[in-house]
């Protein structure tokens, strides 16, 4: 987690007066030939702008032993009393960031082989462009930063699709998912009822009201909320849920609420399905 190779908005970022002195770091896991994945957590009107431009150009000297560096916004939760005020990226800045990314894609494709900097997936939703083609994320290094996520999740849904028999499957589910993949999400059970007309799908876009709207991946929903919104839905059969809303190798939320206190509550059977596209069309 970098951020900025500038080492005095560094020690202000992280409020740590010694978090410029640990960028002689990177030089060090260089010097070793170490692989490393790096992050930029992009705050408006901080590291941003010049700032974003240098610090990607900064760490182009580590390449190739730097294999890839991820961009994604600041994450800011309605939990921020005596915390610096954060404002949202627009739109206009969302397509400002992708083109400056893009920008340096394109040069350092041409000259070693690597996309090696890449947005998350948020930006090219707030600034509602199409997805990057699955060969510019070289390989999806850095899947759990939110980079190329939906991408892979649309290609390996529409290869098992693709692959799938025709058969007379009747059955209503829903999906909850978060309100960033909710279009995607839609798009892809169009797909479904295309090649299964018998299956019915409904899909519930979850507003993350435990740690505020602006919060809109499905990693960071909680069991109240899915408890407060889809106990008035048409959950037919069976609810399916993406296996990120869970804890790690546990069936609780991040509010303590359990997959079967939620079966309960909601009266219905769930499946939590795993994050591959196959899967996803499996359940």
């Amino acid at each position: 987690s970098i951020h900025t190779t500038n080492p005095d908005l560094r020690c202000h970022m992280l409020s740590n007066r010694f978090a410029g002195k640990s960028l002689s770091y990177l030089k060090a896991l260089y010097d070793a030939h170490i692989s490393m994945n790096a992050q930029i957590v992009l705050c408006k009107g901080i590291n941003d702008k010049v700032e974003l431009e240098q610090t990607i150009k900064d760490l182009t000297e580590y390449i190739p032993y730097m294999k890839s560096l991820s961009v994604v916004p600041a994450g800011t939760t309605k939990f921020r009393d005596d915390l610096p005020l954060l404002e949202s990226f627009t739109k206009e800045d969302a397509k400002e960031v992708i083109n400056t990314i893009e920008k340096w894609q394109n040069t350092l494709y041409n000259e070693t082989g690597l996309h090696f900097v890449h947005a998350s997936d948020e930006w090219y939703v707030l600034a509602e462009k199409d997805l990057p083609e699955k060969e510019c994320y070289d390989g999806y290094l850095q899947l759990e930063n939110g980079v190329g996520m939906l991408r892979l999740l649309i290609e390996e849904f529409n290869h098992a699709l693709k692959e799938a028999e025709p058969a007379d499957i009747r059955r209503t589910v829903s999906i909850a998912t978060g309100v960033l993949a909710y279009p995607y999400i839609c798009d892809l059970t169009q797909k479904v009822k295309s090649k299964f007309p018998q299956v019915k799908i409904n899909v519930y876009p979850i507003i993350n009201d435990f740690f505020g709207e602006t919060i809109t991946v499905s990693g960071l929903i909680t069991g109240k909320d899915l408890m407060n919104q889809l106990k008035e839905k048409d959950l037919g059969d069976k609810l399916l849920l993406p296996i990120n809303m869970l804890r790690s190798g546990e069936d609780v939320f991040l509010d303590d609420i359990t997959v079967n206190e939620l079966e309960k509550f909601l009266n219905i059977g769930i499946t939590v399905v795993d994050t591959k596209g196959s899967d996803l069309l499996n359940a």
